[in-house]
Parts: structure tokens; sequence; C-alpha cells
């Protein structure tokens, strides 16, 4: 069954997409194509009225993501107007997915980047907006420092600075800073977020990201007279 059947099939009779009945919830469960879209949809239908206005761009930024073909148009159109209706707040929605992939950190970041994405679709992210996705980062269980680092590496920073880009202190030590870059270019290559069961759509996503961590990176290097080369 390809995935937008498998969508369409979660849908149908649902009033709530991301109820858990029927299947295995645990925090080891692989996330499937499906259950990865549901998310994000469900949270992002919710971040698109955050700011009381569904604007036309919001709604072309989950087709920016997903890009369904023909047949799966109608999947996704229904998954998004029934996260929009149903009475259930946005901090249901993170909760749940905070339960079922506590395991799995990656995952949730990967959600909190496509609602980035969103919220940035229309060209203005408004202050709702981001007080949404701060209360999202905090149901996922993220420090306000990790939170920092996924907000710059979508946002910006003052001076752009690449150590908030990291999540990492200034006074790092160059052995901790080399072993916090591995840890953060692992957890976010766009092979991993693939294999964790994002769509591969979003792919574009994890390659903006990753490039926004190499320069940071490499900046530091260059600040600290340290060779790329020496550094890997």
């Amino acid at each position: 069954m390809s995935f937008w059947r498998k969508l369409a099939a979660r849908l149908q009779g649902r009033d709530c997409f991301l109820e858990c009945d029927g299947f295995d919830c645990g925090p080891e469960r692989r996330v499937g194509d499906a259950d990865f879209a549901m998310a994000l949809i469900g949270l992002g239908a919710k971040l698109a009225k955050a700011d009381g206005v569904v604007t036309r761009s919001e709604i072309k930024a989950f087709y920016e993501v997903f890009r369904p073909p023909p047949e799966g148009r109608d999947a996704l159109d229904r998954a998004f107007e029934l996260a929009m209706q149903t009475t259930l707040g946005f901090e249901g929605y993170a909760r749940r997915l905070a339960r079922r992939f506590r395991a799995h950190p990656a995952i949730l970041e990967d959600v909190l980047d496509g609602l980035f994405h969103i919220a940035k679709a229309d060209g203005a992210v408004t202050a709702s907006e981001l007080d949404f996705l701060e209360s999202v980062a905090e149901e996922f269980g993220f420090t306000p420092l990790e939170y920092r680092r996924v907000y710059t590496a979508h946002m910006g920073a003052p001076e752009d600075d690449p150590y908030v880009i990291l999540g990492i202190d200034a006074d790092i030590s160059d052995a901790d800073l080399k072993r916090a870059y591995r840890r953060i270019a692992t957890q976010n290559h766009p092979d991993r977020m693939i294999a964790r069961g994002a769509p591969p759509a979003a792919q574009k996503l994890a390659d903006e990201k990753m490039a926004a961590i190499n320069v940071a990176y490499g900046r530091i290097l260059e600040e600290r007279g340290i060779l790329a080369g020496a550094a890997n």
C-alpha cells in the first residue's frame, strides 16, 4: 500500500487522527511516513491558526514538504481540515508526540523543523506563532538552549552567532566542541532524518539545516585558528 493510501486509510472514520488505537505507540516503534505526516499536519494546522488567519502560503508550505501525487491530494486536504476542526488543542498533539517519541528526541526536532517551515511560509513569523513554537518545544521536553539552537537555525540570530546555532556555550573546550559538532551533525544529517521515517520530500529542510550547522562550525574553527581537517 502506498504512503498516501495508508494516510487516507488512517484518516477514514476518525475525528482525531493522532489516536493510538490499533497500533503500538511505544517509544521503540519506528516512525512510518504516515505517522510523521499526520503528526506534522496536526500541529501544523494548529500553527496556521495561531495568529487567527490561515494563509494560502501556509497551506502551500504543506505541499512543499509533502508534494503529494494527484491521488494523495484529497488525503492531505482531509488531514488538514480535520486537524483545524477538532477541539483538541495543540498541547494535546504535542504531548501525544512527546510520549510516543520520548526515546527519540531527533524525531521531535524533525517535527519542530517542519513547523518552523510552515510558520515562515507567508514571509512573516508572528509573535503568536513564536509563542506556539516555543510552547511546543517545551511540551517536547527541549531545554531553552536546545530550542534557541533550532530557532536560530531557521530564523537567524543577532550577529548570526555560530555558538547559538550549534546550541553550545562560547567557552566550550576544543575537544568538547568537536564532540558536540559530531553529535549534532549526526542527529541532523539528512540521511538520518529519512531513516527515522520522515517523508523524502522533507529532505530539503534537513539539507538547509545541515548547511547552517556546517557553516557555524566552520566559523568557530576559523575564529579559534583550528584547521578544518584537524578538527574532524
